[in-house]
């Protein structure tokens, strides 16, 4: 009863509950789905047949089995891929601005100090 094109519902994982058909057989125990499931290899032991069939060729791409469904009378919700933005922005450290201390201007006080010793050692000789 695995034929290509058979609408059955899946019973197991993430899409649980959800309308696919078959669209490749890949062994004896999984197959290729596709439909309001994600495409992708589905165990049989997951899928519950139902009599409604649809018309797809053997390796039917996304499209046509939107196609197909819609004949029947089942919507597929299409979203759009993911696209990435580009590289994260990384987060730069701020640099330390260097501190460079001003020249001191000398006072008066100071100006008076510096000339007081020479002059006094001057008069110790």
């Amino acid at each position: 009863m695995t034929e290509i094109g058979r609408v059955y519902v899946k019973t197991a994982g993430r899409d649980a509950g959800k309308f696919c058909t078959i669209v490749d057989t890949l062994d004896n125990n999984f197959v290729m789905v596709d439909g309001q499931v994600r495409r992708k290899k589905c165990n049989l032991a997951h899928l519950e047949p139902l009599e409604k069939t649809v018309e797809v060729k053997k390796g039917a791409s996304h499209a046509d089995v939107v196609k197909a469904f819609e004949k029947i009378g089942l919507a597929i919700i299409t979203t759009k891929p993911k696209t990435k933005k580009g590289n994260k922005p990384v987060h730069q450290r701020k640099k330390k601005e260097k501190q460079t201390k001003a020249p001191e201007k000398p006072t008066k006080a100071a100006e008076k100090k510096v000339e007081k010793k020479p002059a006094a050692k001057e008069a110790k000789k």
